[in-house]
């Protein structure tokens, strides 16, 4: 059986379906698992034994350039060739529902009353019903599993083996990495300012743990904020630029990763690295919480069907939350 998964983005929410492979290809071992996803992410799959093909586009392109959605028709169309018996939309969006629509006459999705753009299940043979404000792990196993048959429990999560795989070949991990204090990583920026814990209360955190603290950035005003937090701790150093191999490469070689809502700290989740993942404006139950990953949340009040992207509530969540919560992690 051939299966196409089209899960295009955003990192923490292909990190979160990934989950699911493992599952699959265990009551299924014979079955052909190829995933569609945004070629900026494509490393993000990479490694994965439990994907056969990963297949990329780069339909954000057509936001700038209109012209190039007829490059991209004509490499799904080709990617159509494969003739696969199944494609699973686990994104949810009309442009996801039509690139499954290319791809292949049999799609399964989520119900119309399960997404937020509800016109894309009109697309779908197969749909699947599961509330929009449930956790987000369990939605993208749910839609991804049950067109198969198969099923995947929440104890069956909480139990997974590490799903997210690297290669060790960027030397520039060994040079930050200690042998002497724990290293601990901080993911400090996001999608929204609003999801930011403070540059400052980063610092403070890192002062009382006084460990090797390791800062990822993305853009150019996240390396300016690691930056400041670098001058104001002595106990901090910046990462150079990494690519989502690197990135994963030294997640998986961290004691600790504490961070905001976003991609590269729900990688911590998928290489099972203990994790404290801050929230303020979105919801808390976009992820489990383990033994070793943990969340704090704000006191603000979350609408998943609507997110307030001037709830700044993040800021006011003390350090000393943060603090004793790593240090039970580090200690355990």
């Amino acid at each position: 059986m051939k299966v196409a998964i089209v899960k295009l983005s955003a990192m923490g929410d292909i990190i979160h379906a990934m989950v699911a492979l493992q599952y699959i290809k265990q009551a299924k071992p014979h079955i052909q698992i190829d995933w569609i996803v945004e070629q900026g992410f494509a490393k993000v799959l990479e490694g994965n034994p439990h994907i056969d093909n990963i297949l990329t586009v780069n339909l954000k392109a057509i936001k700038k350039e209109k012209l190039t959605i007829f490059r991209e028709i004509k490499k799904i169309k080709n990617y159509a060739k494969n003739n696969y018996d199944l494609v699973i939309d686990a994104q949810g969006l009309l442009k996801s529902a039509i690139t499954a629509k290319i791809l292949g006459k049999e799609i399964a999705g989520f119900s119309k009353e399960s997404i937020r753009e509800g016109i894309a299940s009109y697309f779908y043979n197969n749909q699947i019903e599961i509330a929009y404000d449930a956790n987000t792990i369990d939605r993208n196993a749910k839609v991804i599993s049950r067109p198969l048959n198969v099923e995947i429990t929440n104890q069956m999560i909480i139990d997974k083996e590490p799903f997210l795989f690297y290669t060790n070949d960027d030397e520039r991990v060994k040079e930050y990495l200690s042998e002497d204090k724990k290293n601990i990583i901080f993911v400090i920026g996001s999608t929204w300012e609003s999801r930011n814990y403070p540059k400052e209360k980063f610092v403070e955190v890192a002062n009382h743990l006084k460990e090797n603290v390791l800062i990822a950035w993305g853009n150019e005003e996240e390396r300016k904020k690691a930056l400041w937090i670098e001058a104001n701790s002595k106990y901090t150093r910046v990462l150079p630029k990494l690519n989502l191999s690197s990135l994963k490469t030294i997640i998986a070689k961290s004691d600790l990763l504490i961070g905001n809502d976003t991609g590269p700290t729900h990688m911590a989740w998928g290489l099972n690295i203990p994790s404290i993942t801050i929230f303020g404006p979105t919801p808390v139950n976009r992820v489990y919480q383990t033994a070793i990953n943990k969340t704090i949340k704000s006191k603000s009040k979350v609408d998943h069907y609507k997110l307030d992207k001037n709830d700044f509530s993040i800021t006011k969540i003390p350090s000393h939350k943060v603090i004793l919560m790593a240090r039970a992690l580090l200690n355990a």
